[in-house]
Order: structure tokens, then C-alpha cells, then sequence
């Protein structure tokens, strides 16, 4: 049975100053033009769904190989030194012509995080980086962030079909995430509907927020709760029965096998294919995914003990559902221990300090681990 686990696409180095342990009201109360705020140290990580997916499911005990791109820069070495530690750098391309990703987090207490963020080299990064010698010993490959990567959008995402349809045709379990959409840019004017409609027919696991969701494939009603959350977070005037149900149909249509929303701290809404598609899952995964045919529901969150940054919350969640799944698992409890490692992610300010083993998300669980009302 292949154990593999290949985690590409988009890496960068974080950089979140750390505010004030006060809950704000309004961004405007702690940053306004021309003031001077002290801050605590700088909490300097390795971010982006290579980092944080991937080095979750090492973590967890999976054999992850990482696959990215990174400038021949100072925030390169960091992230190469990073990587060292944990026996991970080999799989990183060094590019003398690009420059390191890099993110600057605002995780201001009370407020949703702010990024500033420069794409790098992660923009260069082609179907023809994907390790063919790599390939040919997973079980499973996962990519993360292409509204972040030029390379995979353009030209109405033919790079990112033709990745995954190759990755698809050496019999390899595929998985997709997804990342915020920024309106004003080149990622905002691309066609994101055809691109997904292109390309989730080879995407066996499909993980995107509501929010991405909505940009992507419903302009209209993304704009719509935006105007009605004014300003706010849309999380909280969404509805779960009439905008994220019938958006996981719809996934679920285009030809995905398990659709996995991110809905925030109302938790992760899941909805599995028929028959037909979980055979097809177990013949590429080997794992006997008993009773995972035709499910849906609401996930909701685990209550945190503190809430310090929620930077990196949904991709070591992805990598916890992934890693449940390839131990075979029933798919309730792939959901419990994908909650249950979002919850314990926020607790830090990176996304790796706060995680849990899946023994102590058991125990934690089982002895009546709160959830989110």
C-alpha cells in the first residue's frame, strides 16, 4: 500500500507582530495614520498551504515530501533553514530570477487577520516542478492556493487542469485548496467558474472556504452578503441551508468526491459523492472508507482555550482530514479530529505550535470537548 504524501504549490515566510492581548472593536481603534503603536516580538514562520499542510501531516505521522519555490534570497534560507529541521528542504527549488513569498499577518485580537502579502516566486511555479519520480510513490497529492500563483490561473487555469489531470492519470488520490481571491488583481478578473468547472472533474478532495466558494461561483450573492454584513465578517449573515448546501451540491456535480467548506467559526460543512465515486476513491487510496457514500452536514467548531491567531487554522484542519482519511477512519471522526486541530491551531500564533496528536484530540473529545453555538 503507497504512504507517500505530496503537499504542493504556494509557500511563504510569516512575519506576525505580536498586538496588544486587548479584543478591538474596529481595526480603526488600534491603527489609524500617523500612530504609534508598541507591539511584542515578531513571530517569524513558514506560511502557505506547502508549510502548513504539509508539515501538519508530518506532524501527524504521515511521509510528506514538500514541493515549492522559494527565491536565493535571506527569506529563502529562512524557509530552507526551517524546513531543515524537520527533515523537509529537499523538495524546495531555489530560483535565482525570483523572490521569496513573504506575509506580513495583522492578527489584531477581536479582528479577522489581515494579510500583506507578495506571491514571489510562488507566481513561477509550473506543472513541470511536480517530481515525476515523487509522484510514482503517493498515495496522494494535495495543492494549495492557486488564486495566489499566476502560473495556475492564467490562461483560464489550463496549467492547473493539466497538472491535475496528470497527477490524476498515475492513479493518485488528489486533493485541492483554495485561497482568498483578491478583487483588484489579475487573480480577481480571472474566470473562476470555468476554471473549477475545468478542473475539479480530477480533484478527488476539494477543500475551499464559503467565502472563496462564493466569489467564485455565486458574484452575486457573495455581493449581496457582503453589503449586509457592512464591513463585517459574512460568516455572520450567511446561511448554512440555503448558501453553503447547495454550493456543496454543486461541487459535488462538477465532479468532486468529498467537498470540504470552511464556513469559519461555524465550522466545516462536508458532503460526500455516491457509490460510484467512493469506489473509485478507495481503488486510488487502498483504504476501505467504509460508510462514506452519499454523507453531508455541518462539522461545527471546537471551543479554544485562548484564540491568538487563526493564521494557518484551515490548512493544518485539511491536514488532519487527510491524515484520518488515509488511516481509514470512519468519516465522523475525520471530521472531529479535522475540528479538533483548527481549534487547537489558533491557539498559538504559527500554525504548527498548537497542534495536538490525534490520541490527545481523542482524549480531549471523548471527556466532552465543547463546541461552538
Amino acid at each position: 500500500m503507497k504512504k507517500k504524501v505530496i503537499a504542493a504549490g504556494h509557500i511563504c515566510i510569516d512575519i506576525t507582530p505580536v498586538f496588544p492581548d486587548e479584543k478591538v472593536e474596529k481595526l480603526g481603534d488600534i491603527l489609524s495614520p500617523g500612530k504609534l503603536l508598541n507591539v511584542g516580538s515578531a513571530d517569524v514562520h513558514t506560511g502557505g498551504s506547502v508549510a502548513n499542510t504539509g508539515m501538519c501531516m508530518h506532524k501527524l505521522g504521515a511521509d510528506v515530501s514538500l514541493m515549492g519555490k522559494i527565491g536565493n534570497d535571506e527569506f529563502g534560507n529562512m524557509v530552507l533553514g526551517i524546513l531543515k529541521e524537520y527533515g523537509l528542504d529537499s523538495g524546495m527549488i531555489v530560483s535565482d530570477t525570483s523572490t521569496t513569498s513573504y506575509s506580513v499577518v495583522l492578527a489584531v485580537p477581536g479582528i479577522d487577520r489581515i494579510f500583506l502579502h507578495h506571491p514571489g516566486a510562488n507566481h513561477d511555479f509550473h506543472c513541470s516542478d511536480i517530481r515525476k519520480d515523487l509522484l510514482k510513490e503517493a498515495v496522494l497529492f494535495h495543492f494549495g492556493y492557486p488564486p495566489l500563483m499566476e502560473s495556475m490561473y492564467r490562461e483560464e487555469g489550463k496549467e492547473l487542469t493539466e497538472m491535475f489531470r496528470m497527477v490524476a492519470g498515475e492513479g493518485v488520490v488528489t486533493s485541492l485548496d483554495m485561497a482568498a481571491v483578491d478583487e483588484k488583481t489579475e487573480a480577481g478578473k480571472a474566470d473562476w467558474e470555468k476554471i473549477l468547472r475545468n478542473t475539479l472533474p480530477f480533484v478527488d478532495l476539494f477543500f475551499p472556504s464559503i467565502e472563496e466558494l462564493l466569489y467564485m461561483l455565486d458574484r452575486k450573492r457573495y455581493t449581496e452578503l457582503q453589503k449586509k454584513a457592512g464591513g463585517g465578517d459574512i460568516i455572520d449573515v450567511l446561511s448554512i441551508e440555503n448558501d453553503v448546501k447547495p454550493l456543496a451540491e454543486k461541487l459535488i456535480d462538477m465532479g468532486v468526491g468529498i467537498a470540504v467548506i470552511k464556513c469559519g467559526v461555524k465550522g466545516m460543512y462536508y458532503k460526500t459523492g455516491n457509490a460510484d465515486a467512493m469506489a473509485r476513491l478507495r481503488e486510488k487510496s487502498g483504504r476501505k472508507l467504509e460508510g462514506f457514500e452519499n454523507q453531508e452536514g455541518l462539522e461545527k467548531s471546537y471551543v479554544p482555550a485562548r484564540v491568538r491567531s487563526a493564521t494557518g487554522a484551515g490548512d493544518t484542519s485539511i491536514g488532519a482530514f487527510l491524515c484520518a482519511v488515509l488511516s481509514d477512519r470512519p468519516l465522523l471522526q475525520c471530521m472531529h479530529l479535522a475540528a479538533g486541530t483548527g481549534a487547537s491551531c489558533v491557539e498559538e500564533y504559527d500554525a504548527l505550535s498548537g497542534l495536538r496528536s490525534f490520541e490527545e484530540l481523542e482524549k480531549k473529545i471523548a471527556e466532552g470537548w465543547q463546541k461552538q453555538q
